[in-house]
């Protein structure tokens, strides 16, 4: 692959890439390759150190093996190529015949092109040369001050540190002053070469660069720069007309032919098809004019003309090659103001190694453009003298003569069209110009006859002409294992690599500095050595050289000395480059493809097989198999208790029968003592537990009662059409649901209601399709049979109208009915209704004629009924003897039309084809038979909706005619207490997978506790693992950095953080869980009975077995009081969305679990240890998990003496920084590293970097367990929203100004002095206002390093204290005060704005900009500017913005709001945000959301009108009034209405809600 030559010898330096891995080596412009440069040094570290066996072959391509500024002799030709061929190991070949390359390669016509030498403006040199002087000696005062003068006089003792006036980071004076020089001396240079007025647009782009850096408002160095370029400026300032001389006797250019051939030549002052230029003026005029003031030189002027000449030459591509990089950039700026240029389309080309730099992405653009004629001219430096291959370049223009042969080769071959120019530029009468360009054309000829004919070497005498094969001294060091070497050629840049990756900030640029000292031997000999300086977060900060010949090698000797001490230290790995602590798992995330989602993501899921606990595994469930006679099996018999907490008036849901499970072990004690709350109504919660009644031994006719019957009860609740005979147990999962009687019993076996048992499993009802579940699928369509379920509603529409091949109903079209009531008489499900004669008058009301059957009126109410036309069920409520089928057929409400049905005979016989025959019996009132819900999600508790007493225990009605009702074998009570069954169990089943898990662990937690660090909250139950695993990541975070900490001494805050990282990172936490297979054991769905698998019946899955939230049961959800109306309803829309636990396909064991999910319960496992059993308890869980964070303190090294100078200790004071922590240091050594920057020479002192690393977790640790304990009842978003305000770096800034911890900041930097100044001036307001605190949401940002010291204060005391936690929370409680509390808890004005929009689903936008150093953020609301701001960071802009635009939003409500309330009217718009508004204010002050209801409904149908009232339940004074509002069209405008006038009260009440 292509490769840079810097790039491939660092490949092979740090044996990422081995020359025994490389076949072909090319070299590309391969005459660079002597004395350092990176071909050179990789055919000497690595190609020549190689076997010959295993070496590559070797291509190098050049235009001239020689690369200087001519050949004296053919001799000396030889020996250059000689030693370029030794050191390559190849040899030069070339073309004989020139005129065969010409045939594909065609030479230019070369011009010489002459100009006048310029007049010399000696004024304006000398002004800028004084500068010069000046900023020289400004840098040199700069430096030789003390740079600590700024940091006071508690600093004035540390004589130490003066002298390591190198190691400062700091950038002042001195820093800009190089820069500076360097711009001063391009304008003197454009000055001479090109013009004043050239050199006044040099002058302005160097200030325009500056003016718009974002540092120079606290950078010194560019504020230094800035002053000087500004006096440039004004002296050179002048404009290209003013003060033109006439046009006559300026001298033009001469051009000669190199054959000595004469071009046609332009007269003096006449340039043909010249462009006007300012005002009309003829442009040999204006330019010769500028000429002649100096604002010109000849040479640009002679330039411009030859541009002319190729005015209406057709395709015109051109470069011009310039040595200077100024000359590059302000050349397109002369032209683009030349209208006579303007048929040009110029731009600049320029390299990496220099202050305008240009960046490779530019470069190619660039030259991209100028291939395809977006661009017709390049003005560029040597950069484009190799490599740049434009085929339609036939214009190549040297403005500076090339310095060596091989330039002016490679310049000539940019012009590859046939019948290009190569023109060169001379000055005239310059005559090392002219023997520059005859030596030039002769070392060519000279090349190329060498190249062909070789002379012959071998009588040299001097043999040190001819270079050997050059190879690597003993001055190396290689590590065996991966063979990556350094040596001293790349030692020094090593060292400045590994420097500039310690962690620093902008006030702290870190390098190595090196003090050079001189040793005089006898003799006259001078020997150096080199002491080395390494930044203070290094392992070591000095370093003794050895003595050496010269000042460079001693420099590169201590440099390999420090490179291999890093190495043994663990800073460098084995391939020699920086440690960044990333390990195996950073280079598995590498791995990973791009479009993959990582582990440990919530977008990376996967398929787990859901858990069975294995208490509940037992053979005897396959009682009755062949093979099988587990009668001898002992069971344990737990009945299922039920206490109801409220009060209700649908007696439907008080009775219900009693149950018991049979499991084929003994369960826990625990299990037995968890209490399971059944939200079963609004006002209603069953308390549900299980009492151990005993065992029992059943006989194999007795079990296998028992298991028809489960599977009987079972499939109907469940809704699954299964057959006792053949459907399969699973051993896995053996237990039985049995029937209870009401009495008391002695006797297990005596409770069991045998009667009921026989009854239900020997009826033969259940050979009707009908009577057993699902018949929809035996009737051919695809439809649920419960007639309370939601989907009723769609039960009888016909798949496409193609079932049974009926026609469309001329009325209801396919709604309705399952089939024409004819299809399912014909079916034989039904006896014949011809038989029975049609009777008119109903005569007795002991009896009802019903399908199949007579039954007496008494036996009736209670039971379950199956309508024979639909196939829905309903519970027989009463008959209605006032009704028949010949009453008239009620009225939708709100509709005013004509009856669509003159009676209920009308009805069914139009909608379903039925001919009543007992016209006049009394109807049956039911209701629907509910579908089996989740009771362990409280449905109704956070229900923003209230109903009023009326519409609490509301029932909805339907009227049947007997004789199409069919009695169900199961009794009423007898489903209503099975539908509980399976919310208990699952309940059960997770606390027994729990339960496992805490025996596996060994460590004595309450198993209920483990149950709810298993919960997801997508299970929407009462209780989840969020809270838990805040705690627990706080806790894992504060471990684990201890231990790194103590473990790695010689680590700095990077390392640790990017090790930490890996230790506690959810990919690692994820695969921690899968290895001790947790996925098990996790709760993460929503339970869904429709998918839950009961033993002997197992779930079908289909397109409407899928719950929503919506599922709640019918006397609570809203529906008409007749069966028909029930037809306008259409069957709910489910979003085919997945979230965890959901699965699409047909499979009851397995579930979707994102990675994410299994790591939050590892860290709420830790959490729950935590709380339960403290640091043992978390430590012993972290253990098992396989985080070994073991703090034993004889696995950790002795902790690095604090050998701090005397004269450091005492420029600190130490009584005033105890007394404001109110803490005394045993070892203050902590301390001052606790307060070192690391802008700050070190002296034998670290910066602060590592304390803060221990401090931070130490503090988020300690403040997260603070708000656990005392928010107990606090939702887990709002403890997560506390946690953020209180453990941020701009809270912590606030406290370090609050106490003043800033005055003892050690640091070197004159700019981070300059913004704590500014800072602390901005909070004093902020601070000065009694029981404020904006915790981290001020209008100014703090400086980093505020918080910094904090945190490294908390580590200080930490490790003090023997690493005890206590202590740093009793001094950091009070430092703290005030804490944020839920009511002082600020919401971010970004994340307001955008939960404001996204309520009114309003477009919000966010629009930045920047000038210069200031940044500038506009909000957008639906294309509206709402708000702006301007800040020096982008991230506080924004924040300004949104608050602006929330104030401006407030305000407009706050006036529409006023205006209707004086016009005694309120406009629908004007409630806005108001119920979230009313949310938030009772989040913060922890009251119980409000609660709404309806007072009002009513009107017709279109035109309907709602009244909501609302009211809060305040902590302090109860019941607030009942705010009505007023009525409005839909509910939540009527909710808004009742909001507004409900905040208006707690406005006057509580006046800071404001």
């Amino acid at each position: 692959m292509p490769e840079d030559g810097s790039v491939n010898l660092s490949r092979n330096r740090h044996s990422i890439l081995k020359m025994e891995s490389i076949n072909l080596l090319i070299l590309d412009e391969c005459h660079h390759a002597v004395k350092k440069h990176p071909y050179s040094l990789v055919m000497s570290e690595f190609y020549h150190t190689t076997s010959k066996d295993n070496r590559p072959a070797v291509f190098g391509m050049t235009a001239s093996p020689v690369n200087l500024k001519g050949v004296s002799s053919q001799e000396d030709c030889a020996i250059k190529i000689r030693n370029l061929e030794t050191k390559l190991d190849s040899i030069v070949c070339t073309v004989k015949d020139r005129r065969e390359l010409e045939k594909h390669v065609p030479m230019p016509l070369e011009i010489v092109v002459q100009y006048d030498k310029a007049a010399v403006l000696w004024s304006l040199h000398e002004k800028i040369k004084q500068m010069e002087v000046e900023v020289e000696q400004t840098a040199h005062s700069s430096s030789r001050k003390s740079k600590w003068q700024f940091m006071g006089a508690r600093d004035a003792g540390s004589k130490d540190e003066l002298r390591l006036v190198y190691g400062v980071s700091e950038r002042t004076e001195s820093d800009g002053a190089a820069n500076l020089i360097q711009k001063l001396r391009a304008i003197n240079y454009a000055l001479g070469e090109l013009g004043q007025w050239c050199a006044y647009k040099v002058a302005v782009s160097f200030l325009t660069v500056l003016q718009n850096d974002e540092r120079a408002n606290y950078q010194l160095d560019v504020k230094f720069q800035e002053s000087y370029l500004k006096k440039v400026v004004a002296l050179l300032q002048c404009q290209l007309s003013e003060g033109a001389a006439n046009g006559n006797g300026v001298k033009d250019a001469d051009m000669h032919l190199s054959d000595a051939q004469k071009a046609d030549e332009i007269e003096e002052g006449e340039l043909p098809n010249s462009h006007a230029v300012s005002g009309g003026e003829h442009v040999d005029v204006i330019i010769g004019a500028a000429v002649a003031d100096g604002k010109v030189t000849p040479k640009v002027q002679a330039l411009i003309k030859i541009l002319l000449k190729y005015q209406h030459t057709e395709d015109f591509h051109a470069i011009i090659f310039v040595e200077r990089v100024v000359a590059a950039l302000v050349l397109p700026k002369v032209f683009a103001e030349l209208p006579s240029l303007s048929f040009i389309k110029c731009a600049s080309l320029i390299g990496h190694n220099n202050n305008q730099e240009m960046r490779t992405s530019q470069m190619q653009d660039t030259i991209a453009q100028f291939r395809d004629g977006r661009i017709t001219l390049l003005v560029a430096t040597s950069v484009a003298e190799e490599g740049l291959d434009i085929r339609q370049c036939n214009v190549v223009i040297r403005f500076d003569l090339a310095k060596t042969v091989l330039a002016y080769i490679q310049s000539r071959g940019r012009a590859r069209k046939p019948g290009s120019d190569y023109i060169l530029m001379i000055e005239r009468g310059n005559l090392s110009h002219e023997t520059f360009l005859r030596n030039a054309r002769n070392s060519e000829e000279t090349l190329r006859k060498e190249a062909i004919e070789r002379t012959d070497l071998s009588h040299l005498k001097d043999i040190q002409r001819l270079s050997s094969a050059d190879t690597l001294s003993g001055s190396v060091y290689q590590v065996q294992s991966t063979g990556a070497i350094v040596s001293l050629n790349s030692a020094v840049g090593l060292v400045h690599f590994y420097c500039s990756q310690l962690p620093s900030d902008r006030y702290s640029i870190l390098r190595p500095e090196f003090i050079i000292q001189r040793h005089e031997r006898p003799g006259g000999l001078t020997e150096y050595s080199c002491k080395l300086q390494l930044p203070c977060n290094a392992p070591f900060q000095q370093l003794e050289g050895p003595l050496c010949c010269s000042i460079r090698i001693a420099q590169q000797a201590v440099c390999l000395a420090a490179c291999k001490k890093l190495h043994e230290m663990g800073a460098f790995t084995d391939m020699l480059l920086p440690d960044k602590g990333s390990g195996e798992e950073g280079e598995k995330a590498e791995q990973v493809d791009e479009g993959d989602p990582l582990p440990g993501t919530a977008r990376h899921r996967e398929f787990y097989p859901e858990g069975v606990a294995t208490i509940l595994r037992g053979e005897w469930i396959l009682s009755g198999k062949e093979g099988c006679n587990n009668s001898e099996d002992e069971l344990y018999m737990y009945a299922v208790k039920c206490d109801d907490i409220g009060t209700t008036k649908d007696p439907f849901l008080t009775q219900v029968s009693n149950f018991a499970i049979l499991f084929g072990s003994e369960l826990d004690a625990e299990v037995l003592s968890m209490m399971m709350d059944l939200f079963v109504a609004r006002t209603m919660i069953t308390k549900a537990s299980l009492v151990f009644q005993g065992t029992i031994k059943f006989v194999e006719t007795q079990l296998a009662a028992l298991k028809s019957f489960h599977v009987r009860l079972m499939s109907i609740v469940l809704d699954v059409d299964v057959d006792p005979s053949t459907t399969p147990w699973d051993p896995a999962k053996a237990y039985l649901f049995v029937p209870l009687i009401a009495e008391k019993y002695h006797n297990p076996l005596e409770g069991i209601d045998w009667c009921l048992v026989e009854k239900i499993v020997e009826t033969n009802s259940w050979n009707n399709p009908l009577q057993r579940a699902r018949p929809d699928v035996y009737l051919g369509t695809n439809e649920r049979t419960l007639g309370g379920d939601r989907r009723e509603y769609g039960f009888g529409k016909l798949r496409h109208g193609m079932a049974f091949g009926h026609k469309v109903h001329p009325t209801y079209g396919i709604r309705g009915a399952i089939a024409q009531f004819d299809v399912v008489k014909a079916s034989g499900l039904l006896p014949s209704r011809d038989s029975i004669e049609p009777t008119d008058v109903y005569h007795s009301k002991e009896k009802l004629q019903l399908a199949d059957s007579c039954i007496d009126v008494q036996d009736l109410v209670g039971r379950i009924v199956t309508a024979a036309h639909s196939g829905k069920r309903f519970y027989v409520d009463s008959v209605r003897y006032e009704m028949n089928a010949e009453n008239s057929f009620p009225r939708k409400e709100g509709y005013l039309g004509p009856l669509e049905y003159s009676s209920y005979a009308d009805y069914y016989r139009q909608k379903y084809g039925v001919d009543l025959r007992h016209k006049k019996q009394p109807l049956i009132r039911g209701r629907g038979v509910s579908y089996c819900k989740n009771l362990l999600s409280p449905r109704f508790e956070h229900s923003e909706e209230v109903e009023n007493e009326e519409n609490l225990d509301k029932t909805y009605y339907v009227y049947l005619p007997p004789e199409l009702c069919l009695i169900h074998p199961l009794p009423g009570a007898l489903v209503r207490g099975a539908q509980r069954l399976p919310s208990i169990m699952r309940r059960i089943e997770s606390m027994l997978l729990a339960v496992q898990l805490k025996d596996m662990i060994r460590y004595p937690v309450p198993a209920m506790r483990i149950l709810e660090a298993l919960t997801a909250a997508s299970c929407q139950e009462t209780f989840c693992y969020e809270r838990a695993e805040l705690l627990g990541d706080a806790y894992l975070k504060w471990v684990v950095s201890i231990f790194l900490f103590l473990k790695y001494p010689q680590k700095h805050e990077g390392q640790l953080t990017r090790m930490r990282q890996q230790m506690v990172s959810n990919m690692v936490l994820y695969q921690y869980a899968l290895n001790k297979g947790l996925q098990s054991y996790i709760q993460a769905d929503r339970f869904a009975p429709s998918r839950w698998a009961a033993p002997g019946v197992l779930p079908v899955f289909d397109e409407d077995s899928k719950e929503t939230e919506y599922s709640i049961f019918d006397e609570e959800c809203p529906a008409t009081e007749t069966e028909p109306q029930k037809d306008f309803y259409a069957d709910d829309c489910i979003e085919n969305m997945r979230e965890d636990g959901e699965v699409e396909s047909d499979s009851s064991c397995y579930r979707v679990l994102s990675s994410k999910t299994l790591a939050d319960v590892v860290e709420a496992l830790i959490g729950v240890y935590y709380v339960e059993g403290g640091e043992n308890a978390a430590n012993h869980l972290m253990r098992w998990i396989g985080i070994q964070v073991d703090l034993d303190p004889k696995d950790f090294p002795c902790p690095k003496p604090y050998n701090i100078p005397e004269s450091i200790m005492r420029s600190v004071d130490f009584e005033a920084i105890e007394g404001a922590l109110n803490v005394k240091f045993k070892d203050r050594g902590l301390l001052v590293e606790a307060i070192t920057h690391a802008s700050r020479p070190s002296s034998g002192v670290s910066c602060y970097q590592r304390l803060e690393f221990v401090g931070d977790a130490v503090l988020d640790h300690l403040i997260t367990k603070h708000l656990f304990f005392t928010y107990t009842n606090l939702p887990p978003g709002r403890l997560t929203d506390l946690r953020a305000a209180a453990v941020n770096n701009e809270n912590f800034a606030r406290v370090a100004v609050k106490h003043k911890l800033h005055a003892y900041l050690r640091h070197g930097s004159s700019a981070l002095e300059a913004q704590i100044r500014d800072f602390v001036k901005d909070i004093q307001d902020e601070l000065s206002k009694e029981g404020f605190n904006y915790f981290g949401l001020g209008d100014c940002k703090a400086p980093k390093v505020l918080g910094d010291i904090v945190e490294s204060i908390a580590g200080a005391i930490f490790l003090d204290n023997e690493r005890d936690a206590f202590i740093v929370w009793k001094v950091f409680q009070p430092l703290l005060h005030p804490m944020v509390t839920p009511e002082t808890l600020p919401m971010h004005p970004v994340r307001e704005l955008q939960e404001r929009c996204q309520q009114q689903a309003e477009g919000l936008e966010y629009k930045a900009t920047r000038t210069g150093n200031i940044a500038t953020v506009e909000v957008f609301i639906d294309g509206v500017q709402i708000g702006i701001a301007q800040n020096p960071q982008k991230k506080m802009a924004q924040k300004l913005a949104a608050r602006n635009a929330l104030v401006v939003l407030k305000e407009k409500e706050e006036n529409a709001m006023t205006k209707d309330m004086d016009n005694g009217e309120k406009k629908n718009g004007v409630q806005i945000f108001t119920r979230q508004t009313l949310n938030d204010i009772c989040l913060r002050r922890q009251w119980p959301m409000p609660q709404y209801h309806c007072v009002n409904e009513g009107g017709p149908a279109h035109a309907k009108r709602f009244v909501y009232a609302v009211r809060v339940n305040t902590s302090d004074r109860g019941w607030t009034d009942e705010c009505i509002g007023e009525p409005m069209p839909s509910v939540k405008k009527a909710k808004d209405s009742a909001a507004t006038l409900l905040l208006e009260l707690l406005n006057r009440c509580y006046p800071d809600n404001r």
